[in-house]
């Protein structure tokens, strides 16, 4: 019936996604089937928490403590203190690192000993991997054999088959044609970039040695330093976080008018959390926003957009608002000094606004096709697209203000943290697609999986390795994003999000990063729209084309933009 009832179009696409919900759901299988289905989901469900609860264990339970200040040879003093502070926390005197980003990528960034750099790799590289109760290596089986049932049991050949249906790539074939086109582009750099990192560790350390996992960090930071003269050390103190989210906030002002007001009244789960009213241009009330920053005992690594409440229509036709949260674990404040944050921390932070935006903009009549309810290689567009103001002069000189001076960030370091931000792209882009391959791998299996987790890890991302492989480390047993974190099959949408945000930034710079006609256009067409229309058609009405990779390689340079038409 659905061509006679004269459905609007979000109608239209509630009834199709609805339909489609029920069908990957087993609805149209046989009795016997449906048993089945729900015994392997339920497994499946039991699985996937099981891999999440042995890695965030397995990850807690390591600890480097260092009591001798030898140790901390090439570690600024903020990345000292913290660890202090993390020692003090436990009872314990000296240096306590540990494998939470805030700890694991300074250390790896700046310690200057290598059999200790080694040893934090190692342990990084083997979570789940262990032989011990906390070992994924069966349950990464596991879960992909039942995967693969479920999917055969819905008439797919591949779970990448039966799981892509519903995304903008719709095939492993489309899928596997953007890696290849963009490892093909990057590789060819990323070889460069290793060899100069290669280069200068033997001329650093006057001797002949090859360039490692657990060195990648240390000497390239070393070699950004000559480059480009900037670190994190010399732009923490212009992040300050409470300075960077004011700023943050303050750019969606500029962009859409929103303002926020932070309400102590309404409850909040944890002490450290803050909770905001978010008001629209005309004052009409938008969303709650909730933040919470800092890492805890418990709390879960890296960082998050969720919807604690869709925005829908009641039935009386009045808008139900959004309840927004977002999650970070950044550095927290110590005795001396206010939580300063990384130049990649205030990335991570414009990344989950951006998902706090499209969760907080929805206009939609259903709460499952609203806010961030979108295909899931789309969802990443909004919070990607909001990364490519960090590297813009204009926003920066905003937002970065010395913490005890008030002193802007000097013009000169605003150029250099700008001129370093394509530092190694070739690198960063091989280890994304390095994941996409390693999931699409896993997930266009088409036989049951009974053999070497380790073996198949290596064969399955080995064209885009670029730093020599280290025997025995495994990331697939921490891999939570595809294992216990919804991105099975689906890692790809990072980067299928990168062309789509580079794309769309294309019209912001032509036509000014502050524009507020962009802007709402960007909101009107895709932040408001949620999972109303398909994403494509979102997408096109808001570019007025089809999306090329074109200008995500003039971002990153490796393609020159095409010197622009002379009007006279």
């Amino acid at each position: 019936q659905k061509e006679q009832l004269n459905l609007s179009t979000e109608d239209a696409k509630l009834l199709e996604e609805t339909f489609e919900s029920f069908s990957i759901r087993g609805a149209n299988l046989s009795p016997e089937d449906k048993e089945k289905y729900r015994k392997l989901s339920t497994d499946l469900s039991v699985l996937t928490l099981t891999f999440d609860q042995n890695a965030l264990k397995d990850k807690n339970r390591y600890e480097l403590l260092l009591t001798e200040e030898k140790d901390l040879a090439g570690l600024p003093e903020s990345i000292r203190e913290a660890a202090t502070y993390r020692a003090k926390e436990k009872g314990k005197e000296g240096w306590l690192f540990n494998l939470s980003a805030p700890s694991y990528i300074p250390f790896m960034r700046y310690s200057a000993l290598r059999p200790l750099r080694e040893a934090m790799y190692r342990e990084y590289m083997s979570v789940g991997n262990k032989g011990d109760e906390y070992d994924n290596k069966e349950i990464i089986r596991r879960i992909v054999n039942i995967r693969l049932e479920i999917a055969r049991l819905m008439g797919h050949n591949t779970y990448a088959e039966y799981s892509l249906k519903r995304t903008m790539a719709k095939t492993p074939t489309n899928v596997y044609k953007l890696l290849e086109q963009l490892l093909e582009a990057y590789k060819p750099v990323a070889i460069n970039e290793y060899n100069a990192v290669q280069g200068f560790a033997m001329g650093m350390e006057k001797e002949n040695i090859t360039v490692m996992p657990w060195d990648w960090s240390y000497y390239s930071e070393k070699l950004k330093d000559i480059r480009f003269d900037v670190n994190d050390e010399m732009t923490r103190p212009y992040f300050e976080l409470n300075n960077v989210k004011n700023g943050v906030f303050g750019l969606a002002t500029q962009l859409y008018g929103i303002t926020f007001k932070e309400n102590k009244e309404i409850p909040v789960y944890h002490p450290e959390v803050d909770a905001y009213e978010v008001y629209d241009a005309d004052g009409k009330f938008l969303s709650i926003l909730y933040t919470d920053f800092h890492p805890r005992d418990g709390k879960q690594s890296g960082a998050w957009m969720n919807s604690i409440k869709e925005q829908y229509h009641e039935a009386d036709g009045s808008d139900s608002r959004p309840q927004i949260i977002i999650v970070m674990n950044f550095t927290r404040p110590t005795e001396t000094k206010p939580s300063l944050l990384t130049f990649d921390e205030v990335n991570t932070l414009l990344h989950e606004f951006g998902h706090a935006l499209h969760g907080m903009f929805a206009e939609g009549k259903y709460a499952s096709l609203s806010g961030t309810n979108v295909y899931r290689d789309f969802v990443e567009l909004p919070s990607q697209l909001m990364e490519n103001w960090l590297t813009e002069k204009e926003f920066l000189d905003q937002i970065a203000v010395h913490y005890e001076t008030g002193e802007k960030i000097p013009q000169e370091l605003i150029r250099k943290l700008v001129d370093a931000s394509n530092f190694n792209t070739g690198y960063f882009c091989c280890r994304q697609l390095s994941f996409g391959m390693l999931d699409m791998a896993w997930h266009t299996q088409n036989e049951p999986f009974e053999g070497d987790v380790i073996a198949f890890e290596k064969q399955a991302w080995a064209r885009t390795v670029i730093v020599p492989e280290v025997a025995g480390t495994l990331m697939s047993s921490s891999f939570g994003h595809i294992f216990s974190g919804g991105y099975a099959a689906g890692y790809y949408g990072y980067k299928w999000a990168e062309v789509l945000d580079a794309d769309a930034f294309s019209v912001f710079k032509a036509t000014g990063i502050f524009n507020r006609e962009t802007a709402r256009s960007f909101r009107e067409n895709v932040l408001s729209k949620g999972g109303t229309e398909d994403p494509a058609i979102l997408y096109k009405r808001f570019r007025g084309q089809e999306p090329t990779i074109d200008a995500l390689l003039i971002r990153n340079g490796i393609k020159q933009a095409e010197p622009k038409a002379n009007s006279n």
